[in-house]
């Protein structure tokens, strides 16, 4: 009698990679600045502003579970890509300290966000500090040289990828300068995808994965973070403020060209054109939503979320991964899409 293993829930999957992350996570956080690493502390929700300890929201844990991952996809055990786990989770939180002070968001995860709790200046240092340990920590592991060359070329296409997210706030809604859904894709690919990417082909890539391994995990980690930005967008749009611990309709009032609105003002149809002229005036951000969702927008961004999904998938059946991380890796792909419907 064959017994076909249960895939396990993306929750016990990141958890998983979390626990094993965990302790090397702290260990590095420990030999910041006790300043600088208290802040470090407070974004990660392990403590309080002063520093008492807590135990607060803290990130989704995906990009270290998807390093880990790409080290069991390239045959080594768990532990391998512990490293690069962290080094991708101190980048990532790096890149949310500076995120939050460009958007003027005041809130992350349901607390005060960095800047409005310990000051502006403080958080640019202490974003600039997780950035210094990441790179340290990849350059004293195994494959570090490649590994730092492989996070470089991700920050550098997130920058990228992050000014076209700025500069398309300010151009208009409607007319030939409107941003256009094909943008969104390369911007979102940029800033979201290029470090998910980096994630899985950097645990691969300290496991001793081959270059065409690294590289379609790279690709696959890409296809995925299109879906994780539109699903963000598709919550910052619509999501429940108790579960995403932003404000509801955040990103129409600062203006973002999110996927949603942009495919709605494409269909062209009336409840576009009446988007299109509620948006060029500054109205309710709340119409503005449901006009929106009238003109089709969540469904199109979300039929394109399920195709990169699609893509990433394929990417992972060419590279033939093992079994049960293929399995894990499939469920959180399904997770990024499901989670915003």
């Amino acid at each position: 009698m064959t017994v076909t293993a249960v895939p396990a829930a993306p929750a016990q999957i990141v958890d998983r990679c979390a626990r094993l992350t965990r302790p090397a996570l702290r260990e590095a956080v420990g030999r910041l600045h006790p300043w600088v690493g208290e802040m470090a502390a407070y974004s990660f929700g392990w403590c309080d502003v002063g520093g008492a300890p807590v135990t607060a929201p803290g990130g989704k844990g995906l990009r270290q579970a998807l390093a880990v991952l790409g080290a069991e996809i390239a045959g080594a055990p768990p532990e391998t890509g512990v490293p690069a786990a962290v080094a991708v989770e101190l980048v990532h939180t790096f890149s949310l300290l500076h995120d939050d002070i460009m958007d003027g968001d005041p809130v992350r995860r349901s607390r005060p966000a960095v800047w409005r709790a310990y000051g502006t200046g403080p958080a640019v240092l202490a974003g600039d500090a997780l950035f210094a340990l990441a790179v340290d920590t990849l350059a004293t592991s195994v494959g570090g040289i490649e590994g730092v060359r492989l996070l470089s070329a991700a920050l550098g296409d997130l920058v990228r990828g992050q000014a076209d997210d700025l500069l398309f706030a300010g151009r208009p809604w409607t007319g030939p300068r409107r941003v256009r859904s094909t943008e969104y894709r390369h911007m979102a690919e940029s800033k979201t995808g290029s470090l998910l990417g980096c994630s899985l082909a950097l645990g691969a890539l300290i496991a001793g994965a081959s270059p065409a391994v690294v590289a379609g995990l790279d690709r696959a980690g890409r296809q995925a973070g299109v879906a994780f930005q539109i699903a963000d967008d598709v919550l910052g749009t619509w999501g429940d403020p108790d579960v995403t611990g932003k404000p509801v309709h955040g990103d129409l009032r600062e203006r973002k060209k999110t996927l949603p609105v942009v495919s709605a003002l494409e269909s062209g149809c009336s409840a576009a054109r009446r988007l299109a002229v509620l948006l060029e005036a500054g109205g309710d951000v709340a119409r503005a939503a449901e006009l929106a969702e009238e003109a089709g927008g969540r469904a199109a961004a979300l039929a394109v979320a399920r195709r990169c999904r699609a893509s990433a998938l394929s990417e992972l059946d060419r590279i033939r991964a093992p079994a049960r991380p293929a399995r894990d890796l499939r469920a959180l792909l399904d997770s990024v899409v499901v989670r915003s419907q």
